[in-house]
């Protein structure tokens, strides 16, 4: 089974590692990273990189297509190497995963009208552009589409897609793996919850900075 990461500069890390550290471990996967070009693709930190050792010209199918989100999803929307590449591989692929607002490329491939999705908090209303019914949820499924909301929603995603894949056993056995089972200390259960402060300063740096290491930073 050929798991098929995206990549763009840009990317946001976790959107990535967590769908991958439990999709990678399933027996008989093989994870391939891909990019416009083969070699160092940077994070939205440009602190770290992940080695994309494909070119998408390479790349011809796949059984799950993985497309992560970050900062560099406004410059990948009018990529059309990337948005190709994408409408390439979800006609082969068994399944095809969106992560955050990379959900949003899947929109502009023109797979998502009239589908239901989830994404990240922040660009709901962008992705409904594309014609798709988004909820709130950690994760959903419509037909051979998993999408999974905001950055660590990539581990649940993950592990739902692993209990389709393999079954529940599967699944439970990689959650004990990376001992997931979340209880952040801080109260808030859903970004709607979020102090209303924390929201204002997201979407700002999300509008006008390119990399998520802003967010930390408070507006001038």
């Amino acid at each position: 089974m050929r798991l098929t990461i995206l990549l763009m500069d840009g990317f946001t890390a976790l959107d990535i590692v967590g769908g991958y550290e439990v999709l990678a471990n399933v027996p008989g996967t093989e994870t391939e990273f891909a990019a416009q070009a083969q070699g160092l693709v940077w994070a939205d930190s440009r602190r770290l990189a992940l080695h994309a050792w494909r070119s998408f010209a390479e790349l011809s199918s796949t059984d799950i297509l993985y497309v992560p989100g970050g900062p560099g999803v406004a410059a990948a929307l009018n990529d059309n190497e990337m948005i190709e590449t994408i409408r390439r591989l979800h006609e082969t692929s068994t399944w095809t995963v969106g992560i955050c607002n990379g959900v949003e490329l899947l929109g502009r491939a023109g797979l998502l009208d009239g589908k239901q999705v989830t994404t990240n908090w922040g660009c709901r209303d962008r992705v409904r552009a594309y014609g798709a019914a988004v909820n709130s949820q950690r994760f959903h499924r419509d037909g051979k589409l998993v999408t999974g909301a905001g950055v660590s929603a990539s581990i649940d995603a993950g592990l739902f897609l692993v209990q389709l894949l393999r079954g529940p056993e599967l699944a439970a056995t990689l959650q004990l793996g990376i001992e997931y089972y979340p209880a952040p200390p801080l109260p808030y259960r859903s970004p709607e919850e979020a102090p209303a402060q924390s929201q204002a300063l997201i979407r700002h740096n999300e509008q006008n900075g390119p990399r998520r290491i802003k967010a930390l930073r408070p507006p001038v």
